[in-house]
């Protein structure tokens, strides 16, 4: 049989990126580790083309990749009051996943990529045993020290609260001139807005007359086919009165947004990383930033001997503080589209985003929750304690 030091399963945005610094830490190191990046071969379940976004400051190691980037961002009030400001000393950015995939693979080995459905994966004292099938149908068995599965859970962790962030994305190329390619629109609130939850416009303009334009909403339930459809005619016409475009590619996507615990250790050899390790930052769906944290701790506890326990890349106030606000949104308590205008209306842009990724300090953010709607949050702060007040007692 086989083995290896890591095993890697799933080619998604997590499993690219932690293989992708393995193999950066392999180059550096007089020791390497050797690597297998298993996936399955296509088929109805592969997931298509999509896009990756994320902000950081400075240059970053998908800079040769970045397929577009933006230095200033806007938001939309529901009225259409708009409110542009430069990112800086951000930037935002965005990477194609086919691409991410190609510079991924291009500096592996061919034995390091696998192309085979896990079936099985047995936990070990010393290692673990994946059990696979490959395209022609022959199973087979890999060893590995430590296996990092990115594949999603088949539900969320059950917990007071658990909505989607679900969204419907056409790329489209209009007759004129139609975008500002400098400036991307992070939230259009001038949707209508769902009973519960909120639903917003997402705008990336790739040139004047191409761009990714996107509806999204977040609530309990995705709409069906017709009902994106319908949503995407009412903003490019009613919302941006695009005139004649043509639709050159489509994207699809739900995200868990949830309070619920994720565990990201699976067992003595085995752990999760990615959406199903905790690395979407639950009040937003960004994923991305939070992969990266996870890839990084990784794959620097195994070079340097540790257990490499996936961290769940997000700080326990920040969980609590958007379990609150996914509570007030879930039962209608909050206007989500006010909430979302207030905050980017009445703080730095730059200092909105450090806050959801993260990187805000405590006084920032009891600055910034002054300026939301403190009725219904401090409502739902009460009730949330109270909740899990009452787990704790039946746990």
């Amino acid at each position: 049989m086989r083995e290896v030091d890591v095993a890697v399963v799933g080619a998604g945005a997590a499993g690219l990126s932690l293989t992708h610094r393995l193999a950066a830490a392999n180059a550096a190191s007089g020791h390497p580790l050797t690597i297998a990046l298993l996936e399955p071969p296509p088929g109805p379940g592969t997931p298509p083309e999509r896009t990756w976004c994320f902000w950081e400051r400075g240059p970053g190691p998908w800079d040769p990749i970045v397929a577009a980037r933006w230095e200033h961002l806007e938001v939309v009030e529901p009225d259409g009051t708009r409110h542009r400001a430069s990112a800086e000393p951000l930037t935002y950015k965005m990477l194609r996943s086919r691409d991410v995939d190609r510079h991924v693979r291009g500096a592996l080995r061919e034995r390091e990529q696998l192309t085979a459905t896990v079936t099985a994966i047995e936990d070990g004292p010393e290692r673990a045993v994946l059990r696979m099938r490959d395209p022609a149908g022959a199973e087979s068995e890999l060893a590995a020290r430590w296996v990092f599965d990115s594949r999603p859970l088949a539900r969320a962790p059950a917990d007071a609260t658990a909505l989607l962030q679900h969204f419907r994305g056409w790329f489209v190329r209009t007759s004129g001139d139609a975008f500002t390619p400098d400036t991307a629109c992070l939230m259009d609130l001038r949707t209508p807005q769902p009973r519960r939850g909120v639903s917003f416009g997402y705008l990336l303009p790739l040139s004047a007359r191409e761009a990714l334009v996107e509806y999204t909403e977040f609530t309990r339930a995705a709409l069906d086919d017709a009902g994106y459809t319908a949503a995407l005619r009412d903003y490019t016409g009613r919302c941006l009165d695009l005139g004649p475009f043509t639709v050159t590619a489509v994207e699809q996507g739900a995200i868990p947004m949830t309070d619920g615990r994720w565990h990201t250790r699976a067992g003595r050899r085995v752990f999760r990383i990615g959406t199903s390790g905790g690395a979407t930052r639950p009040a937003t769906g960004y994923t991305f930033s939070g992969i990266q944290r996870q890839a990084t701790a990784i794959t620097t506890a195994l070079h340097h001997g540790r257990t490499p326990v996936p961290p769940v890349p997000h700080r326990p106030r920040h969980l609590a503080m958007d379990a609150v606000l996914l509570r007030a949104l879930d039962t209608g308590r909050l206007d989500g589209a006010d909430f979302f205008a207030r905050l980017f209306r009445r703080n730095g842009l730059p200092g909105v985003l450090d806050f959801l990724d993260g990187r805000s300090g405590l006084t920032r953010e009891l600055a910034l929750g002054a300026t939301t709607p403190v009725g219904p949050m401090a409502l739902t702060t009460l009730e949330h304690a109270w909740r899990r007040g009452l787990r704790r007692r039946r746990g």
